[in-house]
């Protein structure tokens, strides 16, 4: 990745961030969440792995917090912590067997970074689900226009 579109994509992303939370009170999963969302829009199922890694994250902080005191930062420390071991896991049960048998991509299973599930996960348990995957929706679409009207066609290719 053209590490030129990745800074501008960041910076756009918390720009866009800023002002979605400024305008509609709403978080987009985190500041940077959208930046990088926004370059995997040509790989939906990249998209939907880190999903999936933030809600399940959400679930089992849930549930641990069931039985002991979460709150503040040994709250998100953990959230983040969940969210890299969910990753990690992942890239380690899937490694084998999608080396074997390339079901998704050429790559096998992609997730966006190791804390970004968490970053959003963070935001699933602040604002809620459905707030906060219309947001970052939302909000990558714009970066991702953004990004296309600087760079042209060599986003396109990313």
């Amino acid at each position: 990745m053209d590490p030129e579109i990745l800074t501008t994509a960041i910076g756009i992303g918390l720009l866009v961030s800023l002002l979605f939370s400024e305008l509609f009170g709403l978080a987009a999963g985190g500041l940077v969440v959208p930046g990088y969302i926004a370059l995997f829009w040509r790989e939906p199922m990249a998209i939907v792995f880190t999903l999936a890694i933030a809600f399940a994250t959400h679930l089992i902080v849930q549930l641990i917090g069931t039985g002991i005191i979460l709150f503040g930062k040994r709250r998100t420390v953990l959230v983040i912590l969940v969210a890299y071991l969910l990753r990690l896991t992942l890239d380690f049960a899937a490694g084998d067997y999608l080396a074997a048998h390339p079901v998704f991509s050429d790559t096998g299973v992609v997730v966006i970074g190791y804390i970004i599930p968490g970053l959003i996960a963070i935001w699933f348990d602040r604002q809620g689900i459905l707030e906060t995957l219309t947001t970052l929706i939302a909000a990558s679409v714009v970066v991702r226009v953004i990004i296309i009207l600087i760079f042209g066609n060599a986003i396109l290719v990313v």
